[in-house]
């Protein structure tokens, strides 16, 4: 058995592939999102499209902006290429002290933050959500100010996610929300019938902070058995520290810019002239943001912290991050394809499955079809930009990706502005489809920052072996796939939205996987060897 010196002085092993990990996180985030399905389900019986679901809905994106902020992302890129490589040179205390650190910095930063941001929430609103007046503008200063303790609970939670994801503990990281959505159904379900929708929103906010101190506690004492203690400190005499900081700033300011996108699309979709606006576009993007978290977070994440522990010389690094690379590309489009070819032909099958109950319509379905449809024409690009800014954040490189960001999220209110308020009226459609216009043209600033990540990072490490030809083959497969399933939906359209779905989307996704092993797609070709093998 070693001792305590050598444990702290002896490099690990390289870490071997991260197929398992990958699964690992995709598992997690799998039930997390199911649970954020069923919450949005249940959201939009009681709410549908009323006022009082725009208002929840624009209120919670503005403390959220806080949990990504500080959160996951900032952390991801900061925090854990750092901590990781300390553990992969067996210096584990001085990856503690660090730890240590961080958490104590996160605390007092989002204190703070928090206590200015209830007090200015009407400052921000008047920003934010200028469409907003009188008695709806009002409710959304009273949800904001309750959501912000909330979210500073996430910030804490995302420093445990950094240290779970650090030992390899994927699943519980990406499982902890489910805690969260519980306690969201379960408020909603238990006052919905005998509360106004007003009221409703209240009590479902201050469920959404009992639900965010349930998700830091899931994950807490794994994390702390993980650290060993936590002890306030600043550490910032430590150069791992101090390395943590420099990285820290520009991820934040990069973090922050990406989600100014997200709120200038919300701001926009306030000016439109329709209720519901903000509501719609909420519910769709929990729908693309499904395959962007499930796919391209879960192979992203399980390879950060593998190739931040990258170990060798310049040119040994190098060709070990193209290896990793190409293997995620594949893995992402090979899945994320199908996804948009299917919100784009199959989204309202989709919508209706699961939102069609109580006040949410099939006119509603019908519309969260056409912002899915807009969100398709970017999901690819979306999902393996996370994957190639993670490749950066292993290099240490933080600051290409904000200048790129900073691109992407000037295309986007460029031409969210354009698509969304000039060219319905252009057009001659009603000025209510613009909020397809905001996620469509979002696609296309990310696919120029995508481009831009690419061609940078391939200067660096080398280009990785093109895979032009896959994505010829999914494009078709999943084409194909789309036409049978549309046939199917014709002859059973006339049932419940449920039965639909599993009707269409089930048989869309068996075609696909058919149609690319047919013309071997080695992905497809695993997955169906995984399932065929025999046990034991």
């Amino acid at each position: 058995m070693p001792t305590p010196s050598e444990s702290a002085s002896t490099p690990r092993p390289a870490s071997p592939g991260v197929g398992r990990s990958a699964i690992l996180v995709a598992a997690g985030i799998f039930l997390s999102r199911l649970a954020g399905l069923a919450r949005e389900t249940v959201f939009a019986h009681y709410f549908g499209g009323s006022d009082a679901a725009d208002v929840f809905r624009a209120a919670v994106r503005i403390p959220n902006f806080l949990q990504n902020l500080f959160g996951e992302g900032v952390l991801s890129a900061s925090f854990i290429p750092v901590y990781a490589r300390l553990r992969a040179m067996g210096k584990d205390e001085e990856a503690c002290n660090v730890a240590d650190a961080i958490a104590t910095l996160l605390a007092l930063i989002t204190s703070a933050l928090v206590l200015i941001g209830v007090l200015a929430t009407p400052y921000i609103i008047d920003a934010i959500a200028p469409g907003f007046h009188g008695a709806k503008r009002e409710l959304t200063i009273r949800l904001v100010r309750i959501f912000f303790p909330g979210a500073g609970l996430l910030v804490m939670s995302a420093w445990c996610l950094g240290i779970l994801n650090s030992h390899r503990k994927f699943f519980l990281s990406y499982a902890a929300p489910i805690a969260w959505n519980a306690v969201m159904i379960a408020t909603m379900m238990g006052f919905g019938r005998s509360r106004s929708e007003d009221s409703l929103a209240v009590i479902t906010a201050w469920g959404s902070v009992a639900g965010s101190a349930m998700q830091l506690g899931v994950q807490l004492p794994t994390t702390l058995r993980l650290v060993r203690r936590l002890r306030v400190e600043l550490g910032l005499k430590l150069a791992s520290v101090r390395e943590v900081l420099r990285s820290f700033v520009p991820v934040l300011v990069s973090r922050g810019v990406v989600q100014l996108s997200a709120y200038i699309d919300s701001m926009i979709a306030t000016l439109l002239p329709v209720t519901g606006a903000v509501a719609h576009l909420g519910y769709a993007q929990v729908l693309y943001t499904l395959p962007v978290s499930l796919f391209g977070m879960s192979v992203s994440a399980a390879e950060l912290p593998a190739m931040s522990g990258a170990l060798g010389s310049e040119s040994e690094v190098a060709g070990q991050l193209r290896a990793r690379l190409g293997n995620g590309i594949r893995q992402i489009a090979f899945l994320v394809v199908p996804s948009a070819v299917a919100f784009l032909a199959l989204g309202d099958v989709v919508s209706a499955a699961i939102y069609q109950s109580g006040r949410f319509h099939h006119s509603d379905a019908i519309y969260v079809w056409g912002v899915l449809a807009g969100s398709a024409v970017g999901l690819l690009a979306s999902s393996l930009g996370r994957l190639y800014s993670s490749t950066y954040y292993a290099l240490r490189d933080t600051r290409t990706p904000l200048r790129f960001a900073i691109v992407r999220v000037a295309l986007t209110t460029g031409l969210g502005l354009f698509f969304a308020l000039r060219l319905p009226q252009m057009i001659g459609i009603d000025r209510s489809w613009g909020v397809a216009g905001l996620t469509a043209s979002a696609g296309i600033a990310g696919w120029v920052e995508f481009l831009l990540l690419r061609w940078k990072l391939h200067q660096r490490i080398g280009a990785v072996q093109p895979v032009t030809g896959l994505l010829a083959k999914l494009w078709l497969s999943a084409i194909l796939s789309a036409v049978g399933a549309w046939g199917i939906k014709i002859a059973f359209g006339h049932h419940g939205p449920r039965l639909v779905a599993v009707a269409v989307l089930i048989p869309y996704g068996v075609f696909y996987f058919a149609i690319t092993s047919l013309l071997k797609v080695p992905e497809a070709q695993k997955m169906l060897g995984r399932l065929w093998r025999p046990a034991g």
